[in-house]
């Protein structure tokens, strides 16, 4: 870790990374890693609420910003590092957010996924170790990781949305009983399991006949 001039041997860091298709959906990741292993109670995901569009560098200011205000506010423990997925902006926008909360003294790298270049405020250019460094294998690890956590939260968006909306199409389907199915069923398929006595007890059996046509 001397290469990259971080002060300590950094015990505790936290990945980071954005999901969208298209810029809908947007979400981010953290996951934390303690001794090069994932602690996954630790692991928190947001939903972007600042950002229009596919702008992964916005959302990751946006994400962080959010992270670190809540941190400092409740006194909470601090990691040794800090790596993003991306190259100079995302490392530029984790630094910006940062140093806006007055976290600015806490590390921060990123790696970019092509050439596996790590960016910091010291090596603005990129440096590349060696392809078996364990350094790297670890950063690697963490990066992979953020960027599982992030797309699997933004897949359960998408399904969601595209859920929802089939609801939206159901002549007869006001509201209230929609808000009570989706606090029910969770997918299209918990619903067709359920059938057709089950559902018209939400939403009267004319409805409920519609609805499994729909779906």
């Amino acid at each position: 870790m001397a290469a990259l001039g971080l002060p300590t041997l950094p015990r505790t860091i936290e990945g980071y990374d954005i999901s969208n298709t298209g810029g809908e959906e947007s979400v981010g990741s953290v996951v934390v890693f303690e001794d090069g292993l994932p602690q996954k109670e630790k692991y928190r995901k947001y939903r972007i609420e600042s950002v229009r569009g596919p702008n992964d560098v916005a959302s990751l200011e946006e994400v962080i910003r959010r992270r670190y205000t809540k941190i400092l506010e409740e006194k909470r423990e601090r990691p040794d590092l800090i790596l993003v997925d991306g190259g100079k902006g995302q490392l530029q926008a984790a630094l910006k957010s940062l140093a806006a909360v007055g976290a600015a003294d806490i590390p921060v790298i990123s790696l970019a996924k092509r050439e596996e270049t790590i960016f910091s405020p010291d090596h603005k250019e990129g440096i590349r170790f060696d392809r078996t460094s364990p350094a790297l294998k670890l950063f690697q690890n963490i990066r992979d990781e953020a960027h599982r956590f992030a797309v699997s939260f933004h897949r359960r968006r998408r399904e969601k949305r595209s859920f929802e909306s089939v609801l939206d199409d159901v002549p007869g389907l006001g509201k209230k009983r929609k808000a009570a199915l989706l606090s029910l069923y969770k997918s299209t398929a918990a619903m067709r399991k359920a059938g057709l006595a089950e559902l018209a007890k939400i939403t009267g059996p004319k409805v409920a006949e519609e609805l499994l046509k729909r779906i």
